[in-house]
């Protein structure tokens, strides 16, 4: 799916923009109760045992780790109320012991389908030595990517070295991943079959987050890195001209690698908000602010309804399976940290609008979270780990920008 020509994405942002305010605006109060009664209901789905959510699979789970995370960074009792700290621990202890194989495939439109095998910790010895991913390494460089930031997130809460070293050795991992094809950048598997955008992105942004939190003596390594990925990711083509980012490269048989027109997933627009906050603090330069900003405004056009509410490019909904349904969650989560970095009213009121029709329109009575941010939370196959977490990074982002 291509995207409209940058003036057609204008003439849309004029029947679009700007909303009318949500009719009923929450306090600080409001948005921290809302949240901490769905954070209460994504602890259903935890399993002890294995460290991850039920209902969702292996990269989610570091999504649901993530939105834990950052809501714990946002409210100083709240690793206490929740004991954050306790479920970081046991998912980094448990979760790489849990999962041994991986299947992912992407079709022509870019839809993908992910499959994991969980064993279980207590899967028979026999399997012991092939079981789970250690150290959250497995064939796929994205799903190391979203583990690397949640552990890197884990370590603003806590300060516990184990984390961030773990982020540091699957950056390495995801390191072996680059070479020259396209004229650089990463590939999204181990098979090097694909080069796309949201493996680039990861690296991007788990480099450049490495490069604000190491110490001095490793601090350069990871800048100069994080440089040349979005040096690289500028001039790859994956970058349409309407400032939004498509799924990835075709590698033509020349060498040659154009955008390929899959779609302008959330995800792929959010990620790279994240990255570029990163690297404007690593380096004090502001630019990089100002490119977010485009992808930003540009993406927040693309994925609102009449009425403000983002809905994912491809107009799955409620059917984007269990990839698809974490993707607008990612997006509003670093819309977020772009926001804090650089604010703009269209920023706080997108977070704002899209928190208030989730908590009015797509909560069920047990304050489950749908795929529809409009409603009803049954839409689809109905709320699941992954549907709530998404939701969950909206009222997060929510709580946090109520009072900038």
């Amino acid at each position: 799916m291509l995207s409209l020509p940058w003036n057609g994405l204008f003439a849309r942002v004029a029947v679009l923009l700007p909303f009318s305010p949500p009719a009923a605006r929450f306090d600080y109060n409001s948005y921290s109760s809302n949240t901490l009664d769905a954070l209460k209901a994504l602890q259903h789905w935890y399993d002890g045992p294995t460290g991850l959510w039920n209902s969702t699979s292996w990269w989610n789970g570091a999504n649901c780790l993530t939105v834990l995370a950052d809501w714990a960074t946002l409210n100083e009792s709240g690793p206490s109320t929740l004991r954050v700290a306790d479920i970081l621990s046991n998912t980094f202890s448990k979760a790489q012991l849990t999962t041994a194989v991986t299947q992912k495939t992407v079709d022509p439109d870019g839809f993908i389908t992910s499959g994991y095998t969980c064993l279980g910790s207590q899967s028979p010895g026999s399997q012991v030595s092939t079981r789970g991913f250690p150290g959250f390494i497995n064939d796929f460089y994205d799903d190391e990517g979203w583990w690397a930031l949640a552990w890197i997130r884990s370590w603003d809460v806590t300060q516990n070295p184990a984390y961030l070293a773990t982020a540091q050795d699957i950056f390495d991992d995801m390191h072996n991943g680059t070479d020259s094809v396209c004229g650089g950048g990463i590939w999204w598997s181990k098979k090097r079959d694909y080069k796309n955008a949201i493996p680039n992105e990861l690296y991007l942004s788990v480099a450049a987050s490495l490069a604000n939190r190491v110490a001095d003596s490793q601090r350069a390594d990871y800048l100069a890195l994080a440089r040349r990925s979005w040096a690289w990711f500028q001039q790859s083509g994956m970058i349409n001209d309407d400032h939004l980012v498509n799924d990835g490269l075709v590698v033509g048989p020349n060498g040659s690698c154009v955008n390929n027109g899959r779609p302008t997933w959330s995800y792929n627009q959010g990620v790279l908000l994240g990255g570029l906050v990163e690297l404007a603090r690593a380096t004090g330069n502001d630019s990089y602010l100002d490119q977010a900003t485009d992808i930003a405004t540009a993406a927040i056009a693309m994925l609102s309804d009449r009425d403000g509410v983002f809905r994912e490019a491809t107009g799955c909904e409620p059917n984007c399976g269990g990839d698809g349904s974490q993707f607008k969650g990612i997006f509003v989560r670093n819309l977020r940290y772009l926001h804090k970095a650089a604010p703009r009213d269209e920023f706080r009121d997108a977070i704002l609008r899209n928190a208030e029709s989730i908590w009015a329109k797509n909560r069920d009575e047990e304050d489950r979270l749908g795929i529809q941010w409009v409603g009803p939370a049954s839409a689809g196959l109905g709320p699941n780990a992954s549907t709530h977490s998404s939701a969950l990074d909206v009222l997060v982002a929510a709580m946090a920008v109520v009072e900038y």
